[in-house]
């Protein structure tokens, strides 16, 4: 398999994040670029590659690796491990071991059930498990499958490794206080660095530590008490918490919304009230508009008595006006002025000048009438 090349060397920085997963203050954050590498197969396995036993072995140095190899000839860099559970600590660091040099091909060793358990302990994952999670990562060009526990010089010989990646912590095991001892006083040891946080055994301990949060949750997902080894009596308690979890959830979910209907009455009470604060300060700006000292009612009767007033009282000429000689009104008698009636005084006659006044025409015919009637008398 042809090696994955990088043309842009990888930081071997440690990434530290905080709880929040922001990096840390004083480390730039770089905008990329989109693209797409187009990894579509996992990495093989090196028992199924074609063996490099016929040809030559020739390990190049550091300061040659560094500044980059012929395209045909890569820098074979091994990296071994258990890898249970394979996480992001376990990707972070194979990462930096693909980007120790411009032209890297990166083997991975994979070590078996029976070896880790009889040198480290049990895993979680088998070792099929764990050897196709590997094989999976984008970093890998190679997988080793049954990797041996401590390197030798036959194995190194065999798949042509020019350096061996692993962080610089000594690793003390089978009998040995650093099982990279060898590797390092030969040259061929390229320093990695961990990240803090993340391991396998980190993982373990959270399960651990929740572990009664971890089997409800199995629980509620249909496994049996039987697959999670759990007694009968445990099985019921969890059941009798779960449904308490519920019904707890379903006040909390009650309160919440009480509040939400609590909180939605304020505002429209708040709402209403502002409401009819500005339609009762409209109501009595146009109440005091209409009736007030100065109000439109007032002005409407005035005018209107104004009107009345001059259509009751007469119209008076202007005094420059020339006068016109009054042609003699018609002679009409009242039919309630009887013979009988006394003559009106003077003083009546002066003071009752007007419309409604007798002509004087009228006063000179009732004269000529009284004197015919005394005749008469007399006769």
């Amino acid at each position: 398999m042809e090696a994955h090349t990088s043309g842009r060397p990888i930081s071997r920085k440690r990434r530290r994040e905080g709880s929040n997963g922001d990096a840390e203050e004083g480390e730039r954050l770089l905008k990329l670029k989109r693209h797409t590498l187009g990894l579509s197969d996992p990495a093989p396995y090196a028992d199924q590659l074609d063996s490099l036993e016929d040809k030559p072995y020739k390990r190049v140095s550091m300061d040659e690796a560094k500044r980059g190899t012929p395209s045909d000839r890569p820098v074979r860099v091994y990296a071994d491990g258990i890898f249970d559970m394979f996480h992001s600590g376990h990707a972070r660091a194979l990462m930096q071991a693909k980007g120790l040099f411009p032209n890297t091909h990166l083997i991975v060793g994979v070590c078996s059930d029976e070896l880790t358990h009889k040198l480290k302990g049990f895993t979680v994952m088998n070792e099929e498990e764990r050897y196709d999670a590997v094989t999976h990562c984008r970093y890998v060009d190679e997988v080793v499958r049954n990797a041996p526990w401590t390197l030798t010089p036959e194995f190194l010989t065999k798949h042509r490794i020019d350096f061996v990646a692993h962080d610089d912590i000594p690793y003390s095991s089978a009998g040995s206080d650093d099982v990279y001892k060898h590797i390092k006083e030969a040259g061929m040891f390229a320093p990695t660095q961990r990240t803090e946080g993340i391991s396998t055994s980190d993982i373990i301990t959270r399960i651990v530590r929740d572990y009664d949060v971890y089997v409800r949750r199995n629980l509620q997902r249909g496994y049996t008490a039987k697959e999670l080894n759990v007694s009968f009596i445990n099985e019921k308690k969890y059941h009798l918490q779960e449904h308490v979890d519920k019904v707890k959830q379903k006040v909390r979910n009650v309160e919440e919304k009480s509040k939400e209907f609590v909180q939605k009455v304020e505002e429209k009470s708040i709402d209403l009230i502002q409401k009819w604060e500005e339609k009762s300060r409209e109501f009595i700006g146009n109440f005091l508009q209409m009736f007030g000292p100065e109000g439109a009612l007032k002005h409407m009767l005035k005018e209107g008595k104004g009107r009345m007033l001059q259509a009751i009282s007469p119209r008076q000429s202007p005094s420059s006006s020339p006068t016109r000689e009054r042609s003699p009104s018609p002679t009409f008698r009242l039919p309630f002025f009887t013979k009988t009636s006394p003559p009106a005084s003077p003083f009546s006659q002066h003071s009752h000048s007007g419309p409604q006044s007798i002509s004087e025409e009228e006063e000179d015919d009732d004269d000529d009438d009284d004197d015919d009637h005394d005749e008469d008398d007399g006769l």
